[in-house]
């Protein structure tokens, strides 16, 4: 990603682990709501704590940015530290503390990465042995990453023109469809994958072996 300005964000799912995330020296920190409680466990000052505080019921720092909602509003806590990372300038979001709670939140921090690819950043989710992100047309490269499996799913109705190359089961110019998982558990079998998209948007997820570990 070069030079592109890398936002962190903490979400508040309790069962959320991300101890072995390495962080930018650089980085910049927002906490959403009970996110903060995670950051603290992490060892992780934050930057800025946003939220409606409806998890989160301790005393705030007095050392960093807080930006306070009501409770009863359209945007999630992760939501609403999304859109300030974007306006604050951020076009790679690393969301940590947004897998393994309730799933409805699972699903609304997925469709939360949507929202970051159509307003033309990087996102991803990282934590509980997963690393979620997505990709509209073009071409990525994704590092292997050991002990993982990496699958791809349509999240728009039909995404065409998908190739793999460097993948166990390979593609060529191949259709995938919303209402099949024809991209469950396949393996990068070198450094890397090469995934390559016409048109649509593919769900990309890393999940750890478990019987690796």
């Amino acid at each position: 990603m070069g030079n592109i300005k890398k936002c962190y964000i903490f979400a508040g799912s309790p069962a959320a682990k991300c101890s072995k995330t390495e962080f930018d020296s650089s980085r910049y920190v927002i906490c959403a709501d009970g996110g903060y409680a995670l950051a603290k466990k992490s060892g992780i000052i934050p930057d800025v704590i946003i939220g409606d505080f409806d998890t989160y019921t301790d005393r705030l720092p007095e050392d960093c940015e807080v930006i306070k909602y009501p409770a009863e509003k359209d945007d999630t806590d992760t939501m609403l530290a999304v859109k300030l990372a974007l306006e604050r300038g951020f076009k790679h979001i690393t969301i940590l503390g947004a897998l393994g709670g309730r799933f409805d939140h699972t699903v609304a921090n997925i469709q939360t990465l949507r929202y970051i690819l159509k307003h033309e950043a990087h996102g991803e989710l990282i934590g509980n042995g997963n690393y979620i992100t997505m990709q509209g047309p073009g071409i990525k490269v994704y590092s292997r990453m050991k002990g993982y499996y990496f699958s791809m799913f349509s999240y728009t109705e039909e995404c065409s023109g998908v190739s793999l190359t460097g993948f166990k089961y390979p593609l060529k110019n191949g259709i995938v469809k919303n209402s099949f998982p024809i991209g469950v558990s396949n393996i990068i079998t070198g450094k890397s994958g090469i995934v390559s998209v016409d048109k649509g948007v593919l769900l990309i997820v890393f999940s750890k072996d478990m019987n690796q570990f």
